[in-house]
């Protein structure tokens, strides 16, 4: 998988191919990644007791992977000073890929960036995955499933399924449930209020392009604010 992504990069850069024109001519390959990913849901059904019966861990896991996930890719834009854009493009990074995209959207994120990264971060999962659990002493695949599924990874999912069917479905349900709670904490970060900043510590900035309230080129016109007590807010300041 890896090098066939390396290899088709490679061929539209030196063919200097519009990234539009190869995505309108790759629609039904990404199409695709839906059905395969609802494909999951056949081990899920046929191990439905076993599921009921880890309920508990797999909903804390569920919870403390997504929170981390959205929060780290908040933490890492703001760590290397990018803009509002790029963190709420890198927060869903952790969904699969279909669902990432779409929250991002929603959002006002770059569905192509967060594709993107959400792409590389399967690609990640599982290449070191497996090993990073084995070498933890790890080695029950109904814990590699779930791990897989939080991070998002249909390349990981797939191989725990090619091992287990009992990794299969939690991998299955990982990727569903941490979907939902992705979309749902990146939501609430863009929409629910938090404490106003200290403004003199943390100039005001556009909601749009991230520019500084105190730059000469600021035009009230041009430039829109993050609403008055915006989690936007809140987190800039907990993070800086």
């Amino acid at each position: 998988m890896l090098i066939a992504i390396i290899i088709v990069a490679a061929i539209v850069v030196v063919t200097r191919t519009d990234y539009r024109d190869y995505f309108a001519a790759t629609q039904f390959i990404n199409f695709l990644l839906g059905p395969a990913t609802v494909a999951l849901a056949i081990p899920l059904a046929r191990s439905a007791r076993l599921v009921k019966e880890n309920l508990a861990g797999v909903g804390l896991a569920l919870f403390a992977g997504s929170v981390t996930s959205t929060i780290s890719g908040l933490g890492l834009v703001w760590l290397f000073g990018g803009s509002r854009t790029v963190a709420l493009s890198m927060a869903p990074k952790a969904a699969t890929t279909p669902v990432a995209a779409a929250v991002s959207s929603q959002i006002g994120g770059v569905p192509a960036l967060t594709a993107a990264l959400a792409i590389v971060g399967g690609i990640v999962a599982a290449v070191v995955g497996r090993t990073m659990l084995t070498r933890l002493n790890v080695n029950d695949w109904r814990a590699h499933g779930l791990a897989a599924g939080v991070a998002g990874s249909g390349i990981a999912a797939a191989q725990v399924a090619a091992r287990s069917e009992p990794g299969a479905a939690f991998a299955a349900l990982g990727i569903g449930l941490n979907g939902v709670l992705v979309g749902i904490w990146c939501r609430s970060l863009r929409s629910s209020g938090g404490d106003e900043i200290d403004r003199s510590r943390h100039p005001e900035r556009c909601r749009q392009c991230d520019t500084s309230r105190n730059c000469p080129d600021w035009d009230d016109e041009r430039h829109v604010l993050p609403p008055e007590g915006s989690n936007w807010r809140r987190l800039r300041c907990v993070l800086s």
